[in-house]
């Protein structure tokens, strides 16, 4: 634990996962001022991307405990920032696919993109806002908006919102038209659209996050980008045997030499 310089108590370590509890009480505990000195500074950064992908991008179904795998990845703190989004899509991919199944229970993943979508997406599902509140000051400065993943963020009321009723549920995404639907976030999408190169943002590629490999299928949702959608191929049932993969007693495999094939793929 030296890379976060926490030793942890007896009973929050659990095989090579920590613990949440455990290092949000490490965190808590360490005060940053201007006179920290830099390599502490650096492990505090450290614990707290633990946290975050651990435990709020990247958990499990349970959200109660983080795999230590993604400290050798945040060594060097600065050049974390430079590694792909893929590998929460991935991760949140084969939850997906997990929670399809008919005996699972619970799900992981950064449900926080379900959320930022169902609320606008889904006015029949999602709880409607009462109120947006006012534009936050600062020295007399309006700040920025907050991210549009924070849009939820706010009063609501839930008088008319579905909750558990899973027929209800499914009569309301059964009864939906196309101009019931409407997306806040294809405008700015869009706006940024000409800044990137197209086949970018829609290239269906393989996502690679240790272990799990998920095909990343954009062009099966082309109306979120105002786009005409075609009927999608049928999926290569070749990526169907991908979702069955995982670390269970595979220690010590080298996971690049296992999905050179799809790494090379998605060089290209």
């Amino acid at each position: 634990m030296q890379y976060i310089c926490f030793a942890p108590e007896e009973g929050a370590l659990k095989g090579s996962r920590l613990q949440v509890k455990a290092i949000i009480s490490h965190i808590s505990r360490v005060q940053i001022t201007p006179d920290t000195p830099n390599l502490t500074v650096v492990q505090y950064a450290r614990a707290v991307a633990l946290l975050l992908l651990g435990g709020t991008l990247c958990p499990d179904s349970l959200g109660n405990l983080v795999s230590l795998l993604y400290l050798a990845k945040l060594e060097d703190i600065v050049a974390a920032r430079n590694y792909s989004w893929g590998c929460v899509l991935a991760f949140y991919y084969r939850e997906l696919y997990n929670a399809s199944t008919k005996d699972k229970a619970a799900i992981g993943g950064v449900l926080q993109l379900v959320q930022s979508r169902i609320i606008p997406l889904c006015p029949g599902l999602g709880a409607p806002r009462v109120h947006m509140g006012q534009h936050s000051i600062d020295n007399n400065c309006v700040l920025p908006a907050a991210p549009y993943g924070a849009m939820w963020n706010c009063e609501r009321t839930f008088t008319r919102t579905v909750r558990t009723t899973v027929r209800v549920i499914r009569d309301i995404l059964d009864e939906m038209q196309y101009d019931h639907l409407y997306d806040m976030e294809s405008d700015v999408i869009m706006a940024y659209a000409g800044d990137f190169n197209p086949q970018l943002w829609r290239s269906i590629c393989p996502l690679i996050f240790y272990a799990i490999l998920e095909m990343h299928h954009p062009e099966r949702v082309l109306r979120q980008f105002a786009m005409m959608q075609n009927i999608p191929d049928q999926p290569d049932t070749r990526d169907m045997s991908l979702h069955k993969i995982t670390r269970s007693n595979r220690t010590g495999t080298d996971w690049v030499l296992q999905h050179i094939l799809y790494i090379t793929r998605w060089q290209r």
